[in-house]
C-alpha cells in the first residue's frame, strides 16, 4: 500500500523529469530562505537555475569534498545579490560547507550563507561578490593566473594547469564600469579559458532595464575581442545552453560571453518578469501558487531524494576527477622535478628560504632618491628570488617605475611574462589582482597609479581587504611635492581615508631602507592573505642614518634621539621624515632635547605591545609636532593633548614641488619654528 504522500511523488515524477527537478530544487531553495529570512533576491536564482543546473551538471570540474583542490574550475557568481543560487548549488552538490542548516539560516548571525558570497566565509565560493561588476573583474584575473600557471608549468606531454572560468553575471554588472575595463582588458588578453553566462532577464531594482539601459550588450562584447552566443530561450532549453557552453570551450583564442535570456522570477504567476521578484521575499500566497504552477508538491526547505541523489553524483565525479588529475601530477612531478619543486612551492603558499636577503639595503653614503625609485630597485631585486610576484600599472609604468626588467609583458600568446599591462583601468587594475591573488595558486600580484586615483579603485581596494586578498598596491606621486600637476594630482585626505579601511596596511617609506621594509611587510602579509598599500613619493630624499627594515615592521620607531626625556618628540610619514631629522639637530644644537620618530604605518604600530609604543611614544611627553604633507584626520591618536601638526588640510596648488611644500609650510626652518611654539 503506498502512502499518499509516496503517490504524489510518484505523480510529479512522471509528469516532470528529474533534470526539471533538480532545476527546480535550485528555485525552491531560495525561494524558502529568502522568505524565512525575509530577507533577499529570490528572482535570479529562480530564472538563472537552468543555465547553472547544466553548468554545475554536465561541465563543472570540481571537486564537493576538496573545495580547494587546484584545478578545479573556477566558477564566480558575479550577481552575488541572488547568492542562495550559489548555496543551493554547493548544498545539494554535497560541499560539506554548507547544509540543510545553513540554508535555513540566510543571511543570520553567524551563518555559512551570508547575504552576499564571501570567500572567507563559505568554502565553495572562490570571491567575495556583491557590489556589482566586480566578479566578473575577478574572473578576469582568475583566467590570467590560470593562463600565466599555464604557461609556466605545462608541457606537451603534461597538462597540471587546465581549467576554466566561468562567470554567472547580470545586467547590474554589465552596467558598472570595472566590468567594462575588466572585460576590455580580458578581450584583448584573448583568454580563451574565461566563460560568461549573461542572465539577460531586462529588470534591475528600479524595474525595466528599459529606462536606462539598452545598448546591445553582445555588440560591445563583440567589440571587445569576446566570443559571443545567444541563447534565446534560457528557461527551457537546456540543450541550447549545454551546446553554447561546449562551442565556447572550443573556442581557444578569446574569451566567451553567452547571452541567455531569462525571465528573472520563473515560475511565479504574479512577479515573474518585475522588479517585484528581485530584491524582496515572494510572500507566502505568492509561493503557494509558484509551488503549484511548477508542480513543486515539497514542504519548505524538501529536496526529493532521487533529486538528491542525482544532485549528490558530483561528490563521485569530482573524487575521480582529482585522482585523475594526481594521476598526471605524480607523472609530472617523476619526469619535472625541478618545476615541480616552484609549483609546489606556490601551491605550499611558503615564501623561498631567505628570499627577504635579497631586500637592498642604504647607507647614508648613498645618493638621495625618490623612493618611487627605491620601489623600483627593490621589485627587480625581488623579482629573480619571487617568482609569483607579478604585476604592473595602469598605463603609468615608467611614472611608477613598476616593471620588472628582463621578464616581458604578459600579452595573449605570451602568458608568462610577468609584467601585467593594465592600460588606464584603475577599478578594473585592482578587481583583477584580486582575482589572481584569490585564484589559490601562490601568485602575488601588484598593481600601481598614482596615490589620488585609489579613488578610482576604491572599492577594489576594500574587497581586497574585505575577502583578504594578498594584494600589494603600488603608490606615487603621494603629496603636494609632486608639483605641478597640481590639486587634481596631488591627494590631500587620501591617506586619511585609506587608513580608515579595515584590514588594509598601509606604509609610507622614508628612504630606501624603509622601502625594502615596506616590501618585507607586503610580501609576508600577501602570502598571509593581507592586502597593502605603499605610499612612495617623486622627489629625491636622502638615505636616513638610523633607517632600518625592523623599524617599518614594527610601524614605528626611534629615528634619532637625544640623551634622558626628550623635550618634544617630532612624528613624520614619507618623504618629510628627512626636514624633522634636520630640524632635531639644529634644535639639539640650541640645547633641545628632541626625538624624531618615523611612523611609517599606523596598522603596524597599533598592533606592537603597549610596552613597545610606550618607549617609543612614551605619554609623559606631551609635547610632540607631526608633520606629514596630507590631512590631519586621524592624527589625534598621536599628537597627545598639548601637540600640533603641520599638515594640508585644504587642496593643493599647481606649482613646482619645492615651491609647494614651502608654501605650505614643509620646511626645516618652519617645523622648528611650531616646535618652539609648542615650548
Amino acid at each position: 500500500m503506498l502512502t499518499r504522500r509516496k503517490e504524489q511523488e510518484i505523480m510529479v515524477v512522471a509528469t516532470q523529469t528529474l533534470e526539471e527537478l533538480c532545476i527546480n530544487s535550485i528555485r525552491f531553495l531560495a525561494i524558502d530562505a529568502v522568505e524565512k529570512a525575509k530577507s533577499g533576491h529570490p528572482g535570479l536564482p529562480m530564472g538563472a537555475a537552468p543555465m547553472a543546473f547544466v553548468l554545475w551538471d554536465r561541465l563543472l570540474r570540481f571537486n564537493p569534498k576538496n573545495p580547494k583542490w587546484f584545478n578545479r574550475d573556477r566558477f564566480v557568481l558575479s550577481a552575488g545579490h541572488g547568492c542562495m543560487l550559489q548555496y543551493a548549488l554547493l548544498y545539494l552538490s554535497g560541499y560539506d560547507s554548507v547544509t540543510i542548516e545553513d540554508i535555513k539560516q540566510f543571511r543570520q548571525w553567524g551563518s555559512k550563507t551570508p547575504g552576499h558570497p564571501e570567500n572567507f566565509e563559505t568554502p565553495g565560493v572562490e570571491v567575495t561578490t556583491g557590489p556589482l561588476g566586480q566578479g566578473i573583474a575577478n574572473g578576469v584575473g582568475l583566467a590570467m593566473a590560470e593562463a600565466h600557471l599555464a604557461a609556466k608549468f605545462n608541457k606537451p606531454d603534461a597538462k597540471i594547469v587546465d581549467h576554466y572560468t566561468y562567470v554567472i553575471l547580470g545586467d547590474g554588472c554589465n552596467m558598472e564600469g570595472v566590468s567594462g575595463e575588466a572585460c576590455s582588458l580580458g578581450g584583448h588578453l584573448g583568454l580563451g579559458k574565461l566563460i560568461a553566462l549573461y542572465d539577460d532577464n531586462h529588470i534591475s531594482i528600479d524595474g525595466s532595464t528599459d529606462v536606462s539601459f539598452t545598448e546591445d550588450v553582445s555588440k560591445r562584447f563583440e567589440a571587445y575581442g569576446w566570443h559571443v552566443q545567444h541563447v534565446e530561450d534560457g528557461n527551457t532549453d537546456l540543450e541550447a545552453i549545454h551546446k553554447a557552453l561546449e562551442a565556447a570551450k572550443a573556442v581557444t583564442d578569446k574569451p566567451s560571453f553567452i547571452k541567455v535570456t531569462t525571465t528573472i522570477g520563473y515560475g511565479s504567476p504574479n512577479k515573474a518578469n518585475s522588479a517585484d521578484a528581485h530584491g524582496a521575499a515572494l510572500g507566502k500566497d505568492e509561493i503557494k501558487l509558484t509551488r503549484d504552477n511548477l508542480g513543486w508538491e515539497y514542504p519548505e526547505f524538501e529536496v526529493p531524494k532521487d533529486v538528491l541523489n542525482h544532485w549528490r553524483k558530483a561528490i563521485e565525479r569530482g573524487e575521480n576527477l582529482e585522482t585523475e588529475w594526481n594521476k598526471t601530477f605524480a607523472d609530472y612531478k617523476h619526469k619535472y622535478p625541478e618545476d615541480t619543486a616552484v609549483f609546489e612551492q606556490y601551491l605550499s603558499g611558503k615564501l623561498p628560504t631567505d628570499w627577504d636577503q635579497a631586500l637592498p639595503k642604504y647607507s647614508t653614503s648613498d645618493k638621495a632618491i625618490a623612493t618611487r625609485k627605491t620601489s623600483e630597485a627593490t621589485l627587480n631585486a625581488l623579482a629573480p628570488v619571487l617568482p609569483q610576484l607579478i604585476g604592473g600599472s595602469a598605463d603609468l609604468a615608467h611614472s611608477n617605475n613598476t616593471l620588472l626588467k628582463g621578464y616581458g609583458d604578459f600579452q595573449k600568446g605570451q602568458y608568462q611574462n610577468r609584467n601585467l599591462r593594465f592600460g588606464v583601468r584603475e577599478h578594473g587594475m585592482g578587481a583583477i589582482c584580486n582575482g589572481i591573488a584569490l585564484h589559490g595558486s601562490g601568485l602575488i600580484p601588484y598593481c600601481a597609479t598614482f596615490l589620488v586615483f585609489t579613488d578610482y579603485m576604491r572599492a577594489a581596494i576594500r574587497l581586497s581587504a574585505l575577502s583578504q586578498a594578498g594584494v600589494i598596491y603600488v603608490m606615487t606621486h603621494d603629496s603636494i611635492g609632486l608639483g605641478e600637476d597640481g590639486p587634481t594630482h596631488q591627494p590631500v585626505e587620501t591617506i586619511a581615508s585609506l587608513r580608515a579601511i579595515p584590514n588594509l596596511t598601509v606604509i609610507r617609506p622614508a628612504d630606501g631602507n624603509e622601502t625594502s621594509g615596506a616590501y618585507k611587510v607586503a610580501v609576508e602579509y600577501a602570502n598571509q592573505h593581507r592586502p597593502t598599500l605603499l605610499i612612495f613619493c617623486r622627489q629625491n630624499l636622502p638615505q636616513l642614518a638610523g633607517s632600518s627594515i625592523e623599524g617599518v615592521t614594527k610601524g614605528g620607531y626611534i629615528l634619532a634621539d637625544s640623551e634622558g626625556t626628550p623635550d618634544i618628540i617630532l612624528i613624520s610619514t614619507g618623504s618629510e621624515v628627512y626636514m624633522c631629522v634636520e630640524a632635531a639637530d639644529k634644535l639639539s644644537a640650541e640645547g633641545k632635547k628632541v626625538r624624531v620618530v618615523s611612523l611609517p604605518s599606523w596598522e603596524l604600530f597599533d598592533k606592537q605591545s603597549a610596552e613597545y609604543r610606550e618607549s617609543v611614544l612614551p605619554k609623559s611627553v606631551t609635547k610632540r609636532l607631526v608633520v606629514e604633507a596630507a590631512s590631519s584626520f586621524g592624527w589625534h591618536r598621536y599628537i597627545g593633548t598639548e601637540g600640533a601638526m603641520i599638515s594640508v588640510d585644504t587642496f593643493g596648488v599647481s606649482a613646482p614641488g619645492p615651491v609647494a611644500l614651502e608654501k605650505f609650510g614643509y620646511t626645516v626652518d618652519n617645523i622648528i619654528a611650531k616646535a618652539k611654539e609648542l615650548g
